[in-house]
């Protein structure tokens, strides 16, 4: 078995090279995978444009996994076998901090995320502890790729403590507003979708959002109004990270709502504060997921055919993935996901 492997590198702002390295060993209590696909999320591409104040260059970015076990540790259970298709829960936890004695380990004061605060998994081999592996069940290892992003989304849902009366708005349709769509959908909710990209609304709007809004074409409070009788929505989930955004979020947000924050917007943000007090609202954080988003996601897609060609806007070998980063760069509204292939 060689020992040394191809690894994807962003060494510095607007540079990222295929570089080798060694092979990790694995740990009694680790599982070593092979990677097939990693997919570049919103973090990766703000570190690729030296925007990402918690990276330290030079980095492997990547923490979207589909991914298979090559070798288990002599301490790993015996339900996590070589072969099994997985993917990763890519956070940290000390088990120390406030949010971990709270069991939200999601929110660990201390956390390190793959490819963000530590090194990610875009190369051919990652050991990884075995509490963080995830079984994926039926779900091919290309598509596995997508279950993290849509799992902060569905978290973002459950932070809202959404229930099927609801009236919920998903600002943002990218990959984690798409699993707050879907969620939320889940639950009974009724779904307005808010985006300033057609083809994005088009395609929640297939996955089963009632209404959708173009707040780059519409009045965003005028058609809000209409659509729930003039009380605006019962939840907000901003799922973008803009001031305008978060302005509308507490703005177009119902009287005694509930306004969900998962994106967070790099410039200082200016409120009328008195309607967080007149109100009543709640605000929120959402951060990562759990355990049982993970695995709601992937109940979701064993049972359902989401449009997997759509989501997946690009696949590309390491070779041309910096190509790819560019061509996001110069139309981030169009791209969902761009996954890079491994195998």
């Amino acid at each position: 078995m060689k020992k040394r492997m191809k690894a994807l590198q962003i060494t510095e702002p607007s540079v990222m090279k295929v570089v080798e390295m060694e092979k990790p060993q694995c740990g009694a209590d680790e599982v070593l995978l092979k990677i097939h696909y990693v997919g570049f999320c919103g973090s990766d591409l703000n570190t690729y444009r030296g925007l990402n104040p918690m990276v330290k260059m030079p980095v492997i970015p990547g923490h979207e996994i589909g991914a298979e076990i090559a070798e288990v540790g002599c301490a790993v259970p015996a339900h996590l076998c070589v072969g099994m298709p997985v993917t990763v829960n890519p956070y940290t936890n000390c088990g120390h901090c406030p949010s971990c004695k709270n069991r939200r380990y999601n929110a660990c004061q201390h956390n390190e995320t793959l490819g963000v605060q530590r090194n990610g998994a875009m190369r051919e081999y990652i050991a990884v502890p075995w509490q963080k592996v995830i079984p994926i069940g039926s779900i091919t290892v290309e598509h596995a790729a997508l279950i993290e992003p849509m799992s902060v989304g569905f978290h973002a849902v459950s932070r809202a403590q959404v229930v099927d009366t609801d009236t919920v708005m998903v600002i943002g349709c990218g990959m984690v507003g798409v699993g707050a769509v879907v969620r939320a959908i889940m639950r009974g909710a009724k779904v307005i979708a808010c985006d300033m990209d057609d083809e994005k609304l088009e395609i929640v709007r297939g996955l089963g959002a009632e209404y959708t809004i173009n707040s780059a074409k519409e009045n965003v409070h005028e058609r809000l109004q209409e659509m729930t009788g003039g009380a605006g929505p019962d939840v907000v989930i901003e799922a973008v990270g803009a001031p305008v955004t978060y302005q509308m979020a507490v703005n177009e947000v119902a009287f005694t709502g509930r306004v969900v924050c998962i994106g967070y917007a790099k410039q200082d943000v200016s409120f009328t504060t008195k309607l967080f007090v007149q109100k009543e609202l709640d605000i929120r954080g959402s951060r990562n997921a759990q355990p049982e988003d993970f695995e709601g996601v992937i109940r979701y897609l064993e049972k359902n055919n989401p449009p997997y060609d759509i989501l997946i806007s690009n696949e590309v070998t390491p070779e041309h993935a910096e190509e790819a980063m560019q061509q996001w760069m110069q139309a981030p509204a169009k791209v969902f996901r761009i996954l890079v292939k491994f195998s």
